[in-house]
Order: C-alpha cells, then sequence, then structure tokens
C-alpha cells in the first residue's frame, strides 16, 4: 500500500500489542494515531488514544479517531465490529497471529505490506532473524530443561495456567523449558492434584497492567504450595505484552527468561537494537 508521492501519510489504527511494535520498530510510529489496550510498547503508544481492549471494541471508538488504515491481530473483535470496520471507507488489514519465530516473521511482513515499507520490513526480519539464532544457540547448550507453569491468573483460591497450545507454552519452550502443564489445552484453571503432581520447579507471570500476582500470593495457592517452587520461591514475573506479545522483541523476552531460570548459566545479552533499547514496564 505504498503512498503516492506528495499524498498525505495514512493514519493508523494498531489493534494488538505486536502491530504496534512492528510499526515503532519499522520507524512509522508518527503514522499511528490510535491503538488497543495491549499495545503497551514502547512508551508513545501508551501515550496515544486508545480504542479499547482488542477483542471488546466497538466500530464508533475505532472510526472515532479518523484513520485512513486499520491493522488488527488476527483474533481482534469481537466479529461483529470487525464486520462493521470492514465495510466502512477505511481498508482493514488483518496482521495473522502465531506464537513461533515464523509467526514473528510472517507478522513484521505483514505489517510493512500493508503500510508500504516493505524494505524496512526485510531489514527489521533480518535482525529479528539474527536474534532468533543467537536465542536458540544459547537454549542448545544449556544442561537442563526446567519444569515451570505459566499463571495467568489466581481468583477464588484458583490459578488458571497456560497449557499446551497456548503462547504460555510457547514462549516457555523457546526459553528451554519444560511446560509442567502440557497436558492442559488452553489457558485453563489447573485442579490442585494435578499441579502438585507436575512438580513445577518454577511459576511465571506476568508483571504490569494492573497485574498483582506475587511469590506470596502464588504460593499460598493449594496448587503450588507443595511443589518445588514453592519451596525455592522461584517465580519470574515479566511484562505481560514483551513475554507474550511475540513481537520482534520476543526472542528477548525468551532470552531473559531462560536467563532467569538458569541462573548458572550466565547467558550473554542479546545485541543491542534501535527498535527494543527503550525499557519495559
Amino acid at each position: 500500500m505504498a503512498q503516492p508521492q506528495g499524498a498525505a501519510q495514512p493514519r493508523i489504527v494498531a489493534i494488538g500489542g505486536a502491530v504496534t511494535e512492528i510499526l515503532f520498530a519499522l520507524g512509522l510510529g508518527d503514522r499511528v494515531v490510535a491503538v488497543d489496550q495491549t499495545s503497551r510498547y514502547p512508551a508513545a503508544a501508551r501515550r496515544l488514544p486508545d480504542v479499547g481492549y482488542a477483542r471488546a471494541l466497538s466500530p464508533e471508538g475505532v472510526l472515532s479517531v479518523g484513520p485512513t488504515l486499520i491493522l488488527a491481530m488476527e483474533g481482534a473483535g469481537p466479529p461483529s465490529t470487525m464486520e462493521v470496520l470492514k465495510q466502512a471507507s477505511v481498508p482493514v488489514v488483518v496482521i495473522p497471529d502465531g506464537h513461533d519465530r515464523e509467526a514473528v516473521l510472517r507478522k513484521i511482513a505483514a505489517v510493512a505490506k500493508a503500510v508500504g515499507a516493505e524494505e524496512k520490513g526485510r531489514a527489521l526480519s533480518a535482525e529479528v532473524s539474527d536474534d532468533f539464532a543467537a536465542l536458540d544457540a544459547m537454549v542448545k547448550a544449556l544442561p537442563e530443561r526446567p519444569r515451570a507453569v505459566f499463571v495467568l491468573s489466581a481468583s477464588g483460591g484458583a490459578a488458571v495456567v497456560g497449557g499446551s497450545d497456548t503462547s504460555a507454552d510457547a514462549i516457555l519452550k523457546l526459553a528451554g523449558l519444560t511446560n509442567a502443564m502440557a497436558q492442559i489445552k488452553g489457558f485453563k484453571p489447573a485442579l490442585d492434584e494435578a499441579a502438585m503432581s507436575a512438580e513445577p520447579e518454577a511459576v511465571v507471570v506476568m508483571s504490569g497492567g494492573g497485574q498483582v500476582l506475587d511469590a506470596a500470593t502464588v504460593f499460598a495457592l493449594p496448587a503450588f504450595a507443595g511443589t518445588p517452587a514453592a519451596r525455592d520461591e522461584r517465580l519470574v514475573a515479566l511484562p505481560g505484552s514483551y513475554l507474550l506479545g511475540f513481537g520482534p522483541r520476543t526472542p528477548r523476552a525468551a532470552r531473559d527468561l531462560a536467563a532467569a531460570l538458569h541462573p548458572g548459566a550466565k547467558l550473554p545479552e542479546l545485541r543491542a537494537r534501535s527498535w527494543s533499547a527503550e525499557p519495559d514496564q
């Protein structure tokens, strides 16, 4: 969607944290006029108008900022909203989702194509590919695969954990960890007996965005009170969009998770990139 010479720059609504990160990494953040609630990085994105949660959008909210292009991560909705947006006079491009190296590169290529920045997209993809290769080399050299469980939330004494076929499962694998709750599919409440028998050695949670899961809260839950993770008080918290966003910084998130749970490995930092220099929150 290259812009004719002299044409006005597009006014982009970015829906999905990875979409927003990619646009800023491409150097096109000045074209983004609004984002959704999952767009937490970089800080400039958090200062933009918020059109709501990615899966609970209203057509009026999205269109009220006067976009000329809407880039939405696959799964944005509800479907009725997406139908209204697609029938409006504003182009809507749906970016394919996914939770592995290939999926991240597909997202970059799709966003770059949508905004006519294919060359910049190829350059970004090359940097991210190098980061994944460096991560892969680190993980292959690790001597063990600790058993970890990702806890999404906890209320009423029950923990919702990330099983197989989830972004949580994918990031654990990228970090050289074994998902202790892989027998569950999706994000679901963990039965106390199943969680204890899985014997996780560590618990991973999200920080920021109103998350309040700390070690005292998690290890007081019956599901984890008697586990090796509770005994050693091994809990790692990383920003949610960083950990589960599967945007350009995914190799860095996996590296940081691996370093936290393999403290003796002394993993090197990934190469500095201009688009990942800003601290997360």
